[in-house]
């Protein structure tokens, strides 16, 4: 099984870190979207040219929803991480979505405009303090973002909350999402390797752009 990925990537770290919960054998070809010999071999696989790209024995898969969905389908011991009833798997769903429409989107509009040194708007503050406030209370007595049960949406969730690590934002207002973080940090093994890796792969392209790194 290949995955065509960059650990700088929020999308590609939260498939990169449920293949470590999962304990899968993968096979990680490293691609940045920005050179263009990189380019041409994920279009050889992937039509599309986006990162993250899983092959599993022929079979194509890009998006990483699609991907998590299509691992712990496949690979799940059970079906805990994407449940199979509806009502439970709904919420799942609406926690993924929001993610990818709302608290992915609203932090990398924060983190575009702040490594770039840019004016944050009070639009932007606000969209992002608004997602943070939903997160926050889907986490308000329960361990997960969804109930009591780990899913696929906490690590999509996970990956974009943590990821705000690189503008220094403070989390302190949010002591539910601080809590269910460092719970998440123990679902997945060798994070700290993965987070080096990130963190040189995010200063080497923020230099390659001029600009430095916000941490």
């Amino acid at each position: 099984m290949d995955l065509y990925y960059h650990i700088r990537s929020p999308p590609c770290q939260s498939v990169a870190f449920l293949v470590k919960h999962l304990g899968l054998e993968v096979n990680y070809k490293t691609i940045s979207v920005y050179d263009e010999d990189d380019l041409e071999t994920l279009k050889k696989v992937n039509p599309q040219h986006t990162i993250p790209t899983l092959v599993d024995n022929g079979h194509v898969v890009w998006e990483s929803y699609a991907i998590l969905i299509y691992l712990v389908e496949k690979y799940g011991l059970n079906d805990s991480l994407y449940p199979k009833d509806p009502k439970e798997r709904s919420v799942v769903n609406q926690r993924l979505f929001f993610d990818i429409g709302t608290l992915h989107k609203s932090m990398m509009a924060y983190f575009q405009l702040h490594i770039r040194k840019l004016p944050v708007t009070d639009e932007v503050v606000d969209k992002l303090k608004r997602a943070l406030e939903l997160l926050e209370t889907f986490l308000q007595d329960h361990t997960y973002s969804t109930g009591e049960k780990l899913t696929i949406a906490d690590f999509s969730l996970f990956v974009s909350a943590s990821s705000l690590q690189w503008t220094k934002y403070d989390l302190s207002p949010y002591p539910n999402i601080l809590r269910w973080a460092a719970k998440m940090e123990t679902h997945i093994p060798d994070l700290e390797t993965m987070r080096k890796e990130a963190d040189e792969g995010i200063t080497v392209l923020l230099a390659s752009k001029g600009f430095q790194n916000a941490k």
